[in-house]
């Protein structure tokens, strides 16, 4: 089963797993996370989910593909049954920044789990172990995701009867989930993302367990239901097109991005998981450079800095001179937060210009999520909205007859 799981390409290996865009969003979502706790410790977190710091992180968890669908439901206010109840009880409130500050500071499994079982012990109404979705995206080897398809699918794999909402049983069944994991790590992963979206891909019907037992007839009918997922896989090309033309659209803005900016004299940096990306005949990154400037290669944020979509380098001064994120149909959450960390890395923040380049009709929508208080240090970059459209149009005119940033700049619109 498992053989056939990873090749299969609707499945969650392949279709979230591996995506390449997956792992940029670490990243952001702990920066996120600390925001969160920082403005619950300064008593600035308010008494609403809508327009919180904690909605912005959440919703950029829910959007990733397939097993966090859904992961805002735990957190949104429910006000008949006045639940989770960390948004009008402040001792609570409280309770919760500890739990994510001392989750984030930690390394081991053991303060992890003390973490966990401190946030248990205080009885929050409503809010039980749907948590370890944030956790997962700090400790990803040691957090399984969580859902109500998570669940039942490490039933119907283990024969096991875990239930859902409580903290004790999910800590009962993280402990099968690594066993399980460790036994045929082979076909799995360090990164319990891969269990989690197997046994999500068995709890939605996906795919069928193999029989508990092994008789001779269960096992037949595990291998007939094997080959109708593989006809199902078929059936799904429409919706694996969708996403791959999505990645395709995200490629060749860059590719756009690349040959002007090359061509305007810049140096040309492409985010360090995309270079291999096929474009035009060759490489995304070919003719691009292999390594950012020392001042920036040095700076404590450079993880981040290597993951920006693309980077036009000034090379007389070795200085950013423009950055852009390109955000296809995914929040753009992940994308200021490592604009941001550029910007922040230095004394003059304002010294480069910042583009978000996404489609024609997203603008209001950008402009919409830039007044949460997660994006309050915007303010901080010189951040212009460039869309598709207006950049298909202009890039052959501006690579032959522009300078510098003026033609750049004036096909975009400000953002604040």
């Amino acid at each position: 089963m498992l053989e056939v799981w990873r090749e299969d390409p609707a499945a969650t290996y392949r279709s979230w797993f591996l995506w390449e865009e997956r792992l940029k969003n670490f990243r952001s979502i702990r920066r996120g996370l600390a925001a969160v706790v920082e403005e619950i410790d300064a008593g600035r977190f308010g008494n609403a989910y809508r327009g919180s710091s904690l909605e912005t992180v959440v919703s950029s968890i829910a959007e990733q593909r397939q097993i966090f669908r859904g992961a805002d439901h735990a957190f949104l206010w429910k006000p008949k049954l006045r639940i989770p109840d960390i948004y009008e009880n402040l001792d609570n409130q409280r309770a919760f920044g500890r739990f994510l500050h001392s989750c984030a500071c930690c390394q081991t499994e053991e303060p992890v789990l003390a973490a966990i079982q401190q946030l248990d012990a205080q009885r929050i109404k409503g809010l039980g172990p749907a948590a370890a979705n944030l956790l997962y995206f700090l400790h990803p080897t040691l957090i399984p995701p969580f859902n109500t398809a998570i669940v039942r699918g490490y039933n119907l794999l283990t024969g096991a009867q875990a239930k859902l909402g409580s903290w004790k049983e999910y800590l009962a069944m993280r402990l099968g989930i690594l066993e399980f994991n460790q036994r045929h790590r082979q076909w799995l992963s360090n990164d319990l993302g891969a269990i989690g979206g197997l046994l999500f891909d068995i709890g939605s019907g996906r795919y069928t367990a193999p029989a508990i037992g092994g008789e001779e007839e269960l096992i037949a009918q595990w291998r007939a239901d094997l080959a109708l997922v593989r006809e199902q896989s078929a059936r799904l090309s429409n919706t694996l097109r969708t996403a791959a033309e999505s990645d395709l659209t995200h490629t060749e803005v860059q590719g756009w991005l690349r040959d002007l900016g090359q061509a305007l004299g810049y140096l040309v940096w492409i985010a360090a998981n995309d270079r291999s990306r096929p474009y035009g005949g060759g490489r995304l990154s070919d003719g691009c450079v292999d390594t950012l400037p020392p001042r920036i290669a040095a700076t404590g944020s450079a993880e981040s800095i290597r993951l920006i979509d693309v980077l036009w380098i000034d090379p007389d001064q070795e200085r950013i001179a423009a950055a852009f994120e390109v955000e296809h149909t995914t929040s753009i959450y992940s994308g200021i937060v490592r604009m941001l960390d550029l910007a922040l890395s230095f004394d003059e923040p304002a010294s480069g210009n910042y583009f978000l380049v996404a489609p024609d009709d997203r603008q209001e929508q950008v402009r919409a999520q830039l007044g949460r208080p997660a994006f309050s240090r915007v303010s901080d970059l010189k951040l212009h909205y460039l869309p598709y459209g207006a950049l298909r149009e202009h890039r052959t005119a501006l690579a032959r007859f522009g300078t510098g940033l003026k033609g750049m700049l004036s096909l975009a619109a400000p953002l604040r």
